[in-house]
């Protein structure tokens, strides 16, 4: 017998010659032994063979262990073409192929397939069930397969019942998921763990603590969800408490409390822990890094990144990624450059991140550049990429190019539209963003809250009054999603350009939350415009007390009694300024040469060549 060698890793002596024709059950044995060894070289010889050979069986569960082994072996596009050369499909052919689609995260194909599948005489089992519920990224969606559901009789199963208790709670109905929660008569550590994190998910961390205290039983896991919650939500003094009574920890719960601390700006707590852990991976040095240049100290995070046993990519992503979070764009896209120096293989976060740098710098020429090496890396398709590109043409003005982007996208998320949205809003294309939401309401994902942050931005920039109204009334009623901050400072904004300042007063009245230092300065924002200086006065009052130090509302009231002729009040102010130690922000702007971004602010003198350019500037303005 004629072998084929090196049929999976390993070198194994087991194929036939093309020549000769064996039993299914030894395709059989050969598929799982590339299953084993994930090798797809070794499925795509298999299946040469059975094709070269002409090889003839009625044996459907050799056809899906075909496409399932392609599937399992990240091919879809070929497990897919099994799928429909298939010449008859059982329970399991469209089990695998459904599975296959929803794990690669392609949610609507896996629906088209599930509406197919009906069509047909073969009955859902609660394995394809669970698969269909994990694509279901709409509510209303959900909903529907939850109805197909109980008709097929599988709502008590606990597999289903957990995808569905996961899948509300992603969904942001906490409703829905406590409700099949409550249903399931036996439900298991896993379901409760879910429940859990679905309310820490959605902000209700007391409702997560309720579950989390009524549990017969917990596991790791379930600690780590709640402390995840509490540090997801700020309560970090809670998450602590519960990190010290943990009676296991492991590196995730130390991860997350290192995470924790970084984010709410305690970097030293952060650091202690972080030398105190008994073990750490990746993710414990990458936490450890992104937070010290998250919280701008990008000289610690690179001592530090220095100090890995291994760096790789990620510990290169971590550091740039920080910085750009952190305000300090330039020095990410300088990290970049050393990268690609030192020969490092960049990936689709690496791109994400520096075209995120050049969308916070305007830097289209750079951003421009990297698009490029985008393209070269063949990462252009990337779910990630794509919505940093849309987002870097979309805030370097280029929004027809940004609309260009997000129609060629293969795959887009809920964030691919509300980038798109955004990039909208902030030229001033309200109606386009419009038409956009409508759009997405009928083939894209839910909308959630970033969605009508951009909505409502849309509406202001444009002054689309009666159609902002409409939409942050509808928010809670039709899409369940509760007004944040956010929207309320939109709102405001909207309601105080168009002269509704009264009508923007009440609203503020009613908020369910303390306003914060943005609501108010939307308000006095449109205080200036509208020249109304007595409701000026109570609002800048309002946001001197949240930051005495802050200039910004001194300086627009100073300005407000200045073009009012009321000088009395300038010197009040400026007094009330000096007494305090409150100075002028200084005003920044970049601009961008030779693909380098360099920042200028007022004032500052100290570029080695800034008698040239202050030459140069006189020359102009003469």
């Amino acid at each position: 017998m004629t072998c084929k060698k090196n049929l999976v890793k390993g070198g194994v002596d087991i194929l036939p010659s093309t020549k000769e024709i064996i039993e299914s059950s030894t395709y059989h044995s050969l598929l799982q032994l590339c299953l084993t060894n994930r090798s797809l070289a070794g499925v795509k010889l298999v299946h040469a063979h059975m094709i070269q050979t002409a090889f003839q069986s009625n044996d459907v569960s050799l056809e899906n262990k075909l496409m399932s082994s392609y599937a399992k072996c990240c091919c879809l596009l070929d497990a897919s073409r099994v799928f429909d050369k298939m010449p008859e499909r059982n329970v399991v052919s469209w089990s695998a192929i459904i599975a296959a689609y929803s794990s690669s995260g392609y949610g609507k194909d896996t629906l088209v397939l599930f509406k197919k599948m009906k069509t047909t005489s073969i009955q859902s089992s609660q394995f394809i069930f669970s698969s269909v519920v994990t694509a279901c990224d709409r509510l209303a969606c959900l909903r529907e397969v939850h109805g197909d559901i109980i008709r097929s009789g599988f709502e008590s199963d606990l597999f289903v019942g957990n995808a569905l208790v996961c899948m509300y709670t992603k969904c942001g109905s906490v409703e829905d998921a406590r409700h099949m929660f409550d249903k399931m008569s036996e439900p298991n550590v896993i379901t409760w763990n879910a429940m859990v994190a679905g309310y820490a998910r959605n902000g209700y961390v007391a409702k997560a603590l309720e579950v989390f205290q009524g549990m017969p039983e917990r596991n790791v896991v379930s600690w780590t969800s709640m402390i995840a919650g509490y540090v997801q939500n700020g309560f970090l003094k809670e998450a602590c408490q519960l990190f010290d009574k943990m009676p296991e920890r492991n590196v995730v719960s130390w991860t997350c409390m290192i995470s924790g601390y970084a984010r709410n700006g305690f970097v030293d707590k952060a650091r202690e822990l972080f030398d105190k852990m008994p073990e750490r991976n990746l993710v414990s040095w990458v936490a450890m890094i992104a937070g010290y240049a998250q919280n701008g100290q990008i000289e610690e995070s690179l001592r530090l990144f220095q100090k890995m046993p291994v760096r790789n990519v990620v510990s290169w992503n971590a550091v740039i990624s920080g910085c750009v979070q952190s305000g300090h764009s330039v020095e990410a896209l300088k990290l970049y450059r050393q990268m690609q120096l030192q020969g490092v293989k960049l990936n689709s976060t690496t791109f994400s991140s520096v075209l995120s740098a050049c969308a916070d710098l305007v830097a289209m020429e750079q951003g421009i550049e990297i698009h490029e090496e985008v393209v070269k890396e063949g990462l252009e398709s990337d779910l990630f990429v794509g919505n940093a590109l849309v987002d870097m043409y979309a805030k370097c003005g280029s929004v027809r190019v940004a609309r260009n982007m997000f129609d060629k996208m293969i795959k887009r998320d809920v964030i691919s539209w509300n980038t798109m949205i955004a990039g909208y809003a902030m030229h001033g294309f309200g109606k386009e963003a419009l038409e956009l939401f409508d759009k997405m309401q009928c083939c894209g994902p839910c909308p959630d809250h970033v969605t009508f942050v951009g909505i409502l931005s849309a509406c202001c920039h444009a002054g689309l009054v009666d159609e902002g109204r409409k939409y942050f009334n509808n928010m809670s009623q039709y899409y369940h999603v509760m007004p944040a901050m956010e929207h309320y400072a939109s709102m405001v904004d909207l309601l105080g350009r168009a002269g509704h300042l009264d009508e923007a007063k009440i609203l503020i009245s009613k908020m369910q939350m303390k306003p914060d230092y943005i609501v108010w300065s939307s308000l006095l924002a449109a205080c200036r415009i509208h020249n109304d200086i007595k409701l000026a006065e109570c609002v800048a009052e309002r946001l001197i007390e949240l930051n005495p130090l802050k200039s910004t509302p001194y300086v627009l009231l100073s300005n407000m009694y200045a073009t009012a002729g009321r000088k009395e009040g300038v010197d009040k102010v400026r007094k009330m300024m000096k007494g305090r130690g409150v100075s002028k922000e200084p005003g920044c702007s970049w601009i961008e040469i030779n693909k380098r971004v360099h920042a200028f602010f007022s004032g500052d003198k100290s570029r080695t060549q800034m008698h040239k350019i202050y030459e140069e500037l006189d020359l102009s303005s003469g």
